[in-house]
């Protein structure tokens, strides 16, 4: 399912959405040299997350082989900062786009529940907690992770919390064509967080150590869930859905 639209309207200028939005692009563009060699292999390796690099199970210097005739080595110490730098790296500009819009799409009524600096601490947070999962079941992986996906996967889950109820409006796609659809918000991210679970999984069973990082993504999305009801304030939130769900009035239609 690939949603484009919601019915939920916010009250504030999603600024924090729209300066993470840009942070993102302003990473891809002059670091990782809009996914050209040698910025991108570099910048995955300088700013990317090693789990066994952080968690210390590999020795420093190992080689990592990014592609052919790029190489990263692995080094010593927990690499802390590259928790919040990797969140800001992506390996593609189908990944980039792909975080970018699910970010635009949901990260607007998250922002508008809590405030922006609130908003800020929710999503840094999320993408913490979605890398640490990621690093605690897969200790011993050499490959850099990167992308906004686990602070994203965050902002999904406080969307399914606070509102669980909006129209979302998908493109599904039916053979070759794309049928439009309005699902609950509910039924899209579930049916997501299904998918994730499904994902992480089969590459647990599978010994995986590299591909999608389904565990940070799950990690992120039960973050996003439980720091939404310690971080949105709920007069916000009530307005809001009075001013959404509005029971229809039957008496006026007659």
């Amino acid at each position: 399912m690939i949603p484009y639209h919601d019915e939920n309207k916010t009250r504030n200028f999603a600024l924090v959405t729209y300066a993470l939005i840009a942070a993102n692009v302003a990473s891809w563009l002059l670091v990782q040299g809009a996914g050209t060699a040698p910025a991108l292999p570099a910048s995955v390796c300088n700013f990317g997350l090693i789990a066994g690099e952080f968690t210390g199970a590999v020795a420093p210097g190992t080689p990592v082989e990014l592609g052919e005739g790029m190489l990263c080595r692995t080094e010593g110490g927990r690499n802390v900062a590259n928790l919040f730098t990797s969140m800001f790296m992506h390996g593609s500009w189908l990944h980039l786009i792909g975080n970018m819009w699910f970010l635009y799409l949901f990260g607007n009524n998250v922002e508008d529940s809590m405030g922006r600096a609130r908003f800020v601490a929710f999503y840094l947070l999320s993408g913490v907690a979605a890398a640490l999962l990621q690093v605690y079941l897969t200790p011993e992986s050499v490959l850099p992770m990167v992308g906004a996906s686990g602070a994203i996967s965050g902002v999904m889950g406080g969307y399914l919390i606070l509102y669980p109820r909006v129209r979302v409006f998908t493109f599904v796609p039916i053979g070759f064509f794309l049928m439009s659809v309005a699902l609950p918000a509910w039924t899209m991210l579930v049916y997501w967080l299904v998918i994730q679970v499904l994902g992480g999984v089969t590459a647990v069973a599978g010994a995986k150590s590299g591909g999608v990082a389904f565990w940070a993504h799950i990690g992120g999305f039960a973050a996003g869930a439980i720091l939404v009801k310690l971080l949105a304030r709920p007069r916000m939130v009530a307005e809001h859905e009075a001013s959404v769900y509005r029971p229809p009035d039957y008496r006026r239609a007659a």
